[in-house]
Parts: structure tokens; C-alpha cells; sequence
């Protein structure tokens, strides 16, 4: 079994130690968030803006959801398919993103990657949200509605169609990851094979 490496912790740290260079570096931010500069070359973007966030709440939120659901999937499926889950979520949500926001940055698609991967390993697992416990796979449909109903009508700063490519991408790699822990293995039927001999003596030693 793989060892736990604890890379959610580790992303986590990135994060903060990214934002610090944020706050610390002129024109740090500008340079490594995404925008369409990422679709005329500077494709670091896709990437480098995953470790971006815009306020120290933002971070907040986010280290928070990455810790916590990330620490569970990490324990589930092994440090380095996490670590697949969380970049390929990542990526893809800003892939996204960019066709549809001026400008964006954050590690919110990453961690719905997580949450939809963990939510399928683990729908009936119980979280808090929307201030009731209530089963994961519940409150992925509510954070579904809610994006969409964000996507749509309201007129913020959140990135919720990042959010819903994030999660798709998590929840169709979570059956992939589930459907092959379930696939049975390869079925051995060896056969122990005993000579006659060796039986009839130890009948006789013992059972006479």
C-alpha cells in the first residue's frame, strides 16, 4: 500500500507561501495569474495561477477545503493518484475559465476536482454545509445548483463555471478509481497436492 505523503498539506503550504510573494512582490500576481495571455504562449498560466488567491478570505476558504477533503481522498486513493486528481482539476477548470473570465486565479477547481472524486469513493461520508450535516453527495448537488445558479444570474467575482469543470472532472475520475477498486483480481487456483503416503502415515501415527 502506498505511503501517505500528505501532499494536500504540502499544496497547502505552497499556497501560503505563494501569497506571501503576492503580497510582498510588485506585479507578482499579474504574472502568474491566468488570463488570455495563456492562450498566446504563456501557458505557465494554466498552472501557476492554481497557487494564486485574491485575499487573505479567499485563501482562507480554500485551505480549509483543501485540507480537509484533501487529507480523506489522500488516504483513500494513495498520495500520487491525489496529487493526478488535484493538477488534472485544476488545469482543466482554468482551460475553462479563460474562454469565459477576463481574469482568474485560485485553487477552488482543484479542490472541486477533490470533492467530486471524494464524493463518489464516498458519497454517504457526512459533512457540514449550508450550515446542516448532511451527506457528500447531497451537498455536491446543492454546490452543483449553486454554481449554476451563480453561472447565470449572479454578477460576482467567483469563478463558478471553474468550480463545475472542476467537479465534473472529479467526479468522472472518481468512477474510473472506484470502478477499478471494485474490478476483482485475477483469481488464483493453485492446488496443494499431498502424496498418498504422507497421509496414510500421519492416520496412522495419530488417528490409531
Amino acid at each position: 500500500m502506498e505511503k501517505n505523503k500528505f501532499f494536500s498539506l504540502w499544496l497547502a503550504l505552497i499556497c501560503i507561501l505563494v501569497f506571501i510573494l503576492q503580497l510582498i512582490i510588485p506585479n507578482f500576481t499579474e504574472i502568474f495569474l491566468l488570463n488570455q495571455k495563456a492562450l498566446t504562449g504563456q501557458i505557465w498560466r494554466f498552472l501557476t495561477s492554481i497557487f494564486l488567491h485574491g485575499s487573505l478570505l479567499h485563501l482562507t476558504y480554500n485551505l480549509f477545503a483543501l485540507i480537509f477533503f484533501g487529507l480523506i481522498l489522500e488516504k483513500f486513493i494513495g498520495s500520487r493518484r491525489f496529487l493526478l486528481v488535484f493538477f488534472l482539476a485544476g488545469i482543466l477548470a482554468n482551460l475553462v475559465s479563460v474562454n469565459f473570465y477576463t481574469s482568474a486565479l485560485g485553487a477552488s477547481g482543484a479542490i472541486f476536482g477533490v470533492i467530486g472524486t471524494l464524493t463518489i469513493i464516498k458519497p454517504l461520508m457526512t459533512v457540514w454545509a449550508f450550515s446542516l450535516p448532511m451527506p457528500l453527495f447531497l451537498a455536491s448537488i446543492f454546490w452543483i445548483i449553486g454554481d449554476l445558479l451563480g453561472f447565470f444570474y449572479a454578477q460576482d467575482n467567483i469563478g463558478h463555471l471553474s468550480h463545475l469543470a472542476g467537479l465534473a472532472l472529479g467526479l468522472i475520475l472518481g468512477f474510473i478509481l472506484r470502478i477499478r477498486k471494485e474490478k476483482p483480481g485475477p483469481q488464483y487456483n493453485y492446488k496443494i497436492r499431498i502424496p498418498e503416503t504422507y497421509i496414510r502415515n500421519w492416520e496412522d501415527r495419530y488417528m490409531r
